[in-house]
């Protein structure tokens, strides 16, 4: 079968690298942190039928249906046509993913693909993302710009923060010591 594979010009080598189970594992966590999270507010503590809950004198637990990009940004119902987006960038992260050499990158990968998997989900469940963490500062409302986010949201940009990093200090580094 894998010479079949091979004969065809496709390898599972392509599918599946040396980094592969660790940016699995950092995938289901992100998932599961962030589903595990959603279900806690939206099932147990019922946050639909709450007000805000006041956590610190800048965060709340707010809850807020997001039917858009990050943060808010680009609204629109069209959620089919956003899972489809989503479930096509964790493939093509997946297949960088396979090809990885750098367990950071790993890491990161993993992050975002667990991250947008797990928005997805709740697009097709729910027909939004549900977020509710909400931070204002000193008079400022953030709420005002819809910076209301979930745990999916800190694990992907944590992710592609890592990817930054790794791009310009990683590399910088490996050419200095060269």
């Amino acid at each position: 079968m894998a010479k079949a594979f091979r004969e065809n010009g496709v390898s599972l080598a392509r599918l599946w690298g040396p980094l592969s189970t660790l940016g699995l594992a950092i995938a289901a966590l992100s998932f599961g942190a962030d589903q595990s999270v959603k279900y806690w507010l939206l099932n147990i503590v019922d946050m639909p039928s709450r007000q805000r809950i006041a956590v610190t004198p800048f965060f709340d637990v707010a809850m807020a249906w997001n039917h858009g990009v990050s943060y808010g940004l680009l609204t629109t119902h069209m959620q089919a046509l956003l899972i489809t987006i989503s479930l096509l960038i964790s493939a093509l992260l997946w297949l960088w993913l396979a090809r990885s050499r750098s367990p950071l990158n790993a890491v990161a990968l993993g992050m975002i693909i667990g991250g947008a998997l797990s928005n997805a989900l709740d697009r097709a469940v729910h027909g939004a993302v549900a977020d509710f963490f909400y931070f204002h500062f000193n008079g400022l409302d953030f709420a005002l710009l819809n910076f209301v986010f979930n745990p999916a949201d800190v694990a992907i940009v944590a992710g592609v923060a890592l990817l930054l990093y790794e791009s310009l200090f990683e590399r910088q580094g490996a050419q200095s010591r060269q």
